[in-house]
């Protein structure tokens, strides 16, 4: 996908969060994310945007912590997140292609790095919202689905902070049945080693399609097909979280 594909979708995301969270009400349960209100979904969702931005807009080049509001609340709340939003979407648009600045995972350019992160990340917490709000999530497209899973498995948990470890070599295999991508996961007592093939003999595959098992990964849905050792697939519930 390419960066204006992905700027199209944290549009319509962020949109769609703010509407689903206004519906719910900031006092409401979030499902999806234990032990959350509608409120915390904002605030942090919110922040985390107006730290990407702020890279972007900055030209960061070093990490800055991340700083969420605590006194918002009610519709003063959901004014400020989509606030936070706009300027996001905002900034990422009038962004030089060839901006400098700080980036945690491996992308074609900061920018690039940043469309496709944010997309993501609000495409994920737009599904909590609406768990909050109920009914069913709006759907996304199979080839953003396929995009987050390689971000996730390729990115996220290519990092020494994934806890999805084993203390002996595993293959865990997962597959999209309509787009038909296959990623092959390596796991052992470091980093797991993801690679985007059919290599080798798996001992599990998780399988389905693209969008629920775009949620699954994240931890916001059942995984559709788990075949072989269950207890492979047991472990990504328990150990995947981000």
């Amino acid at each position: 996908m390419e960066t204006a594909e992905f700027l199209r979708a944290l549009e319509t995301e962020g949109r769609l969060l703010a509407a689903a969270a206004e519906e719910a009400g900031t006092d409401a349960k979030v499902p999806t994310c234990p032990g959350w209100q509608v409120r915390d979904l904002l605030r942090h969702t919110g922040a985390v945007h107006r730290w990407a931005a702020a890279f972007v807009a900055e030209q960061l080049t070093e990490r800055r912590p991340l700083v969420e509001p605590t006194g918002l609340d009610g519709a003063e709340l959901v004014s400020w997140y989509r606030d936070s939003h706009r300027h996001l979407v905002g900034t990422l648009a009038g962004a030089s292609p060839d901006v400098e600045c700080f980036a945690f995972l491996p992308a074609p350019s900061p920018l690039a790095f940043w469309a496709r992160r944010q997309a993501h990340e609000t495409a994920v917490h737009r599904v909590d919202a609406e768990s909050a709000r109920g009914g069913s999530p709006t759907g996304v497209t199979p080839e953003f689905a396929t995009d987050g899973i390689d971000e996730l498995l390729r990115g996220f948990h290519a990092r020494s902070r994934s806890r999805v470890r084993t203390p002996g070599p595993r293959v865990l295999r997962v597959r999209t049945e309509d787009t038909g991508v296959v990623w092959t996961v390596r796991l052992s007592p470091e980093p797991p080693v993801t690679t985007r093939d059919a290599s080798g003999e798996a001992e599990c595959e998780l399988s389905g399609p693209a969008e629920e098992l775009y949620l699954a990964l994240w931890n916001r849905a059942p995984l559709p097909k788990a075949t072989g050792d269950q207890a492979l697939a047991a472990l990504w519930r328990e150990a995947s979280a981000i």
